[in-house]
């Protein structure tokens, strides 16, 4: 089941929101109890949890470029420049539309965007999953996403809600067919985070793997073509647009946003940075066991992929969670951002979903429900210390 040949969902059992509403009330269920245990942990440290969730690292960043638009940077005493052109302008864009036709200030309108992103990521997390291998594994899916140490991102003014929202509905419309769905959605998700390219590369492949096998198996042809060479088309631009934009915005032409993304010390090095950080915390004992856990963890999600393709996952699953991983481990930017950057790869949660799905209900609703608590507490530690920047 390595293409698009994925069981389909009998009819009338679509991803309606009635087939997806227990997986909305178990998501909505967790992330409300990781809200609250975050404000108990707040009170104790008299922090608000409010500026938390909304006030603080990237989304100050994504504020200001909703009241102010783009062109603030700050410069670093090491010379580095922070400008705020590095940021994605879709959630940007939303905050200021939400600002303007409701009483709420442009933070407050980015956590009702996260809040609403975060709800329509758990049903294209469903949706793809139910498609893919039933409703029991998409509820199991849902709860998984909601439960993962960093979920707690999930309800900040963040933009991983809102890119994990656009990617699973392009992956359910590439694999319902809905090929100008698809390619409109990945343009979005390419305005929102430079991962975007993730559902690029997954619809791409998708639909040369169609015309491959149509090729080499003339019956199966029917479909018109258009749509997937459309949708093709249309995928890349949003991503595409706004480089381009950065490189006219500074002068610096097509690499423009590149030289920004250096002034964050972030880029692509295969893995380099991230490899001697880990080496690094070798020197000491106490730092070796940090050290020791990035290891298994690295080596958890290369599993977790190898998993997923034995278990033959549709094709554009594999190309989206193959690229999001790389993309995150790969890349040279702070590494304590790397579990949040990880979020969107929901495709990995599926080998996990798949095992609970069989279990008992009451046997799995116990093994969601000790994990969503030990979720909730290490949120609310996690923010009110290091957090997600």
């Amino acid at each position: 089941m390595t293409d698009l040949e994925t069981p389909v969902a009998p009819a009338g059992a679509g991803p309606a929101w009635r087939r997806a509403a227990p997986a909305l009330l178990g998501y909505a269920a967790v992330r409300a109890l990781g809200l609250v245990t975050l404000a108990v942990w707040s009170a104790a440290r008299d922090k608000s949890p409010h500026q938390l969730l909304s006030a603080r690292w990237d989304s100050l960043w994504y504020t200001r470029v909703a009241e102010l638009g783009y062109g603030y940077e700050v410069r670093l005493p090491n010379g580095d420049v922070h400008s705020n052109l590095a940021f994605f302008p879709l959630l940007p864009w939303l905050e200021r539309a939400f600002a303007a036709v409701t009483p709420l200030s442009h933070a407050d309108a980015g956590l009702l965007v996260s809040a609403l992103a975060s709800l329509a990521a758990a049903w294209g997390i469903f949706a793809v999953a139910d498609h893919a291998y039933g409703s029991r594994a998409g509820i199991c899916a849902v709860l998984l996403w909601a439960v993962l140490p960093v979920g707690i991102v999930q309800s900040m003014a963040y933009s991983e809600s809102l890119f994990t929202a656009l990617a699973a509905w392009s992956l359910y419309a590439v694999l319902t067919g809905r090929w100008l769905t698809a390619g409109l959605l990945a343009s979005l998700a390419g305005l929102t985070r430079p991962v975007g390219a993730a559902v690029v590369a997954a619809v791409w492949v998708a639909a040369i793997a169609s015309f491959v096998r149509e090729r080499s198996v003339p019956a199966q042809t029917g479909a018109p073509r258009w749509p997937r060479a459309l949708a093709m088309l249309i995928a890349p631009l949003g991503a595409a647009g706004y480089v381009l934009w950065v490189g006219r915005h500074t002068g610096k032409g097509p690499l423009g946003y590149l030289d920004v993304q250096a002034g964050w010390r972030n880029g692509f090095d295969g893995g380099y940075a991230f490899a001697r950080f880990v080496a690094d915390k070798f020197t000491s004992f106490p730092s070796a066991l940090a050290g020791l856990a990035l290891i298994i963890g690295v080596g958890l999600l290369v599993w977790l992929y190898v998993i997923c393709v034995r278990q033959r996952q549709p094709l554009p699953f594999l190309v989206y969670a193959g690229v999001v991983t790389v993309l995150a481990l790969c890349a040279s930017s702070y590494f304590g951002s790397k579990p949040r950057l990880l979020l969107p790869a929901f495709p990995l949660l599926l080998p996990p979903a798949l095992a609970l799905a069989r279990l008992r209900t009451s046997r799995s609703a116990w093994v969601l429900g000790g994990v969503a608590a030990a979720s909730a507490v290490y949120g609310a530690f996690w923010l009110n210390g290091s957090g997600p920047p």
